[in-house]
């Protein structure tokens, strides 16, 4: 692939993947107009690769099993200036990805999402109690105003590389904001619409033992 800037918005939006093909279509069409998007399959028995690529994706394959790994996978093969990284599982609109780009355009070194529900079944409790704790330990610890931990979000593509995240399980997200909040960087949270999934079920907050397996690697993530 080469590593040459491609022409439009510039931006590169990293979809991390295991088994969506039944959310992906929405996704992908409500995708805004110029964006490159990367599909990163991460083991999928589903065939989310086939969909991603008959609807224009370019799909990347990460054998390593874990959220972190499929994520970087997709960040070293973005080609633009900025990337960003969403969900894949039709939670999130990518109709609300510009606002996030327009931040760091702006200014911002990390734009973030906060996740606001839409309705009650959105958002499981335990997945929610564990996000508040989580993002109160940090607003703590580090000295920023995060609410949310940030599963949709936009930077500039060699900066974040240039973090050096090593966690390529699900607390890829939280060491990106504790090495982005350690090297000064300038995190901006904006409001996001959180829907409930479209197909399938969250490998986190599906269930309590999920939730649980991620807390675990959050709260490794900021020792």
């Amino acid at each position: 692939m080469s590593n040459a800037p491609l022409p439009g918005p510039g931006v590169t939006v990293v979809i991390p993947c295991r088994d969506e093909a039944a959310s992906l279509p929405g996704v992908l069409r409500a995708m805004p107009p110029g964006y490159q998007v990367i599909v990163v399959d991460n083991g999928s028995r589903d065939g989310t690769a086939g969909v991603a690529a008959q609807l224009g994706a370019t799909v990347a394959h990460e054998p390593q099993p874990g959220y972190g790994a499929a994520v970087h996978r997709g960040i070293e093969a973005s080609r633009t200036p900025y990337t960003a990284v969403l969900d894949g599982d039709g939670s999130m609109d990518p109709g609300e990805l510009p606002a996030l780009v327009e931040a760091v355009r702006c200014g911002a070194d990390l734009a973030v999402g906060r996740r606001r529900p839409t309705s009650n079944g959105a958002w499981p409790w335990h997945a929610r109690a564990g996000n508040v704790l989580i993002a109160a330990l940090i607003r703590r610890r580090l000295g920023i105003d995060i609410h949310d931990i940030g599963a949709m979000r936009v930077a500039r593509t060699q900066p974040l590389r240039d973090l050096g995240i090593t966690d390529r399980r699900f607390g890829y997200p939280l060491e990106l904001l504790v090495r982005a909040a350690r090297a000064g960087w300038d995190i901006r949270e904006l409001d996001i619409s959180y829907r409930p999934r479209t197909g399938g079920e969250s490998k986190v907050s599906g269930s309590v033992a999920g939730t649980t397996r991620a807390a675990r690697d959050f709260l490794r993530a900021l020792s």
